[in-house]
């Protein structure tokens, strides 16, 4: 017990060795214990998910949105009542934090997150489940690989999001990205 207290009081100290310390126990703690349960109690293998595109964006107030799309939603006979009763109706922006649950249960509207063939994950709403397929809110159109989306390529159901706290990470990433792909959605 008494090397339990030691090394506690050494992470205490203000020093560059325990400050590096302290940031390689932190990361070891988040990666093998803090995610894979998280992953275990949501049954998701990506239970936190960064948003780094602006497919999801919203540019306005809910209204104004809806004025500037209705038309490719009503084709696919989705009301502007049906989406106002969809779950993060508002939709998502770049960095934000979105929690994923497990598979199974998909409704019209929800946010999925899946593997389709690409280097990393799409989150996209579901626009139709006959068979599921979807669409970036902010897309003008689906893209091919929307078009249908199996049960196995699904990662899991987005059931909330914390705003812009993903920029922690995409800082990071963003320099390394085109142009046009860069900063803020607009």
């Amino acid at each position: 017990m008494s090397k339990i207290k030691e090394f506690w009081r050494f992470l205490k100290k203000d020093s560059w060795q325990s400050w590096f310390i302290s940031l390689i126990l932190a990361v070891v703690l988040i990666k093998f214990i803090f995610f894979p349960l998280l992953s275990l109690i949501t049954g998701s293998p990506l239970p936190l998910v960064v948003v780094e595109s602006c497919s999801m964006y919203h540019e306005s107030k809910f209204d104004s949105w809806w004025e500037k799309n209705s038309e490719w939603y009503e084709g696919k006979n989705i009301t502007k009542e049906n989406f106002e009763n969809y779950p993060i109706k508002g939709g998502l922006n770049k960095g934000d934090i979105v929690f994923i649950v497990g598979r199974g249960g998909y409704d019209e509207g929800d946010i999925i997150v899946f593997n389709a063939n690409r280097r990393y994950p799409l989150i996209h709403r579901i626009v139709g489940v006959e068979p599921i397929n979807t669409k970036g809110d902010h897309n003008p159109d689906q893209i091919d690989i929307e078009k249908s989306v199996s049960d196995d390529e699904i990662v899991g159901r987005a059931l909330f999001k914390v705003p812009y706290v993903g920029w922690v990470k995409l800082v990071f990433f963003e320099p390394f990205k085109p142009i046009n792909g860069r900063g803020l959605c607009h």
